[in-house]
Parts: structure tokens; C-alpha cells; sequence
């Protein structure tokens, strides 16, 4: 393995640390700070309840965003690979909502799934934004 390549993959492994500690640590001043003092809000609670899904689903889902736009990888496949990540980590989502495996959520709620489906559209839409950005960088 190239030294370059060895660069690369950490690069790699440490945008998706940072991604996982952005995730843990919104997801846990959430549940620790503010769900506590404005939960009994009926409309932020229904927020402060769901963001730790909308999270989720947004912040898996651009775990392979790094990778595919350094490798250049062609953007049919590039949007192949992850738009299919994301749907596959919406479903994760919505099955453990209904059927919980992890006991990450106790009880069904609908919210949580609609927040995780927003988090997965919102994650195709940063994908899309990054995939503009860098086609008109490499356009004369």
C-alpha cells in the first residue's frame, strides 16, 4: 500500500471520527440539556424527541461521502453508492423504530421516523450541494 493511499484512509477514517463525535455529542447535549428543560414544549418536545433519529440519519449517511468524492469516482456511481447507503440507513432507522433490536428507542413513534427520513434527504442534499461545488471547480 502506497504512503498516499495510507494518507488517504486516515483522512477518511478521521472525517468519519469527527462525523461520529458531532453525532454523539449533539445527540447527548440534546437528551442532557435542552430536552430536559424544553421537552414539555409540545412542538419542541416533539423536536428534542426525534433529533437524536434525525441525527442518525443524517450523520451515517455521510460516512461515505469522503471516500467517494476524493476517489472520483464516477458521479452516477458516486450517487449510486449513496443514495442506496442511505436508504439502507433510513430502513435501519424505521425497522428499529417499529421492532426495537437495540433498544435505542423504546416505544414506536411516528416522529422518529419522520425525522429520520428528513435527516436522509437532508444527507442527499449536502451529498448533491458537494457534488455541484466540485464539478464547477473542475470546469475551465
Amino acid at each position: 500500500m502506497g504512503k498516499t493511499k495510507i494518507i488517504k484512509n486516515r483522512k477518511y477514517i478521521a472525517i468519519n471520527f469527527i462525523l461520529f463525535a458531532i453525532l454523539y455529542l449533539s445527540v447527548t447535549f440534546n437528551k442532557e440539556f435542552i430536552r430536559p428543560v424544553y421537552g414539555h414544549e409540545p412542538i419542541i418536545g416533539i423536536i428534542t424527541g426525534s433529533f437524536s433519529n434525525f441525527m442518525a440519519a443524517y450523520i451515517i449517511s455521510l460516512f461515505p461521502m469522503a471516500p467517494l468524492l476524493a476517489r472520483n469516482i464516477e458521479i452516477k456511481k458516486a450517487r449510486l453508492i449513496m443514495y442506496a447507503i442511505t436508504i439502507l440507513v433510513f430502513l435501519i432507522l424505521t425497522i428499529e423504530e417499529i421492532k426495537p433490536f437495540v433498544s435505542a428507542s423504546k416505544t414506536y413513534d411516528l416522529y422518529d421516523i419522520l425525522a429520520s427520513g428528513l435527516g436522509s434527504v437532508i444527507a442527499i442534499v449536502t451529498f448533491e450541494v458537494f457534488i455541484i461545488k466540485i464539478f464547477k471547480k473542475r470546469k475551465p
